[in-house]
């Protein structure tokens, strides 16, 4: 009796741990075999060990810096974009949505969207000859900018991943506004604390943890991302908008060195990694 009592938690968790293994281990042990050997689609079932040799390509490579300084710059602006648009949207829309929940549906659309879709949209609108924006700027200015080339394409593509995700962070930073305790916020008042002063002594406070954490997931979701600057501008002129995920693609699928893109999968991988550590070392350093 003891021991099946012993063995019983064990063999709940059994499905769940072999499905994580088929799903995830599986998959790794044979990306950990290909980053280190030297595989294209010919010898896709028989590669060639050969050592760290494609971690080496990888690290030498100017495009993959290039391609990790995109990402990281387009996933820092385009984070912390998000971020302040939703915590402002969270506090300035939160009487009005108390009042009209629904209302929360509605501004959820846009993330509802497939990014490749949001990217052909865009394309289409921004389009220099018949994109409609493009159009009314030459009506109204006599001049319309290029939103897509190389000297606008970064704050294009940002304010198009803003648009499209900051959605996602209000939704997040107005459960956590709304979790506040109503009874401190009242007590401040009566001591005479001002809505700028409540906010930055007790919301700002409370709500700190579940920032850091929307932050941490849209920082993740814009440093890989691929669908719309794939469909809106590719690679960009001379690799002006290769974010990392456009890297591995070109090299999985245009270069045909699997092992070198399995190998910068994983550098990225290591460092989506590294900034979850960082951003926890963060949070217990603040608690």
């Amino acid at each position: 009796m003891a021991l099946g009592r012993t063995s019983t938690p064990y063999l709940l968790i059994t499905p769940m741990t072999a499905f994580l293994v088929l799903l995830v281990g599986i998959p790794l042990v044979i990306d950990l075999v290909y980053s280190v050997s030297h595989v294209t689609f010919e010898n896709l079932r028989a590669p060639t060990l050969q050592g760290l040799g494609n971690f080496l390509t990888v690290l030498r490579d100017d495009s993959f810096w290039r391609a990790l300084g995109f990402s990281l710059k387009f996933a820092v602006f385009a984070s912390l974009a998000q971020i302040l648009l939703g915590l402002f949207l969270a506090i300035f829309l939160a009487p009005l949505l108390a009042k009209r929940p629904w209302l929360m549906a509605l501004l959820m659309l846009p993330m509802m969207l497939a990014p490749a879709l949001v990217g052909l949209m865009y394309r289409l609108v921004l389009q220099e000859f018949i994109g409609v924006l493009p159009y009314y700027f030459e009506l109204f200015t006599g001049d319309s900018p290029a939103f897509l080339d190389p000297d606008h394409a970064f704050i294009t593509l940002v304010t198009i991943e803003v648009l499209q995700w900051t959605p996602f962070a209000l939704l997040i930073l107005y459960s956590a506004y709304q979790a506040v305790p109503l009874d401190i916020r009242e007590a401040a008042a009566i001591d005479g604390a001002g809505p700028l002063r409540r906010l930055q002594q007790i919301d700002l406070p409370f709500m700190a943890p579940t920032i850091a954490i929307t932050f941490f997931f849209r920082f993740i979701d814009s440093f890989r991302v691929f669908d719309n600057i794939y469909v809106l501008t590719g690679s960009g002129s001379g690799g002006s908008t290769t974010t990392i995920s456009i890297y591995i693609y070109e090299a999985f699928f245009r270069g045909n060195n699997i092992g070198v893109a399995v190998a910068a999968s994983l550098l990225l991988l290591l460092i989506s990694f590294l900034v979850l550590i960082a951003l926890l070392k963060l949070a217990e350093r603040r608690a």
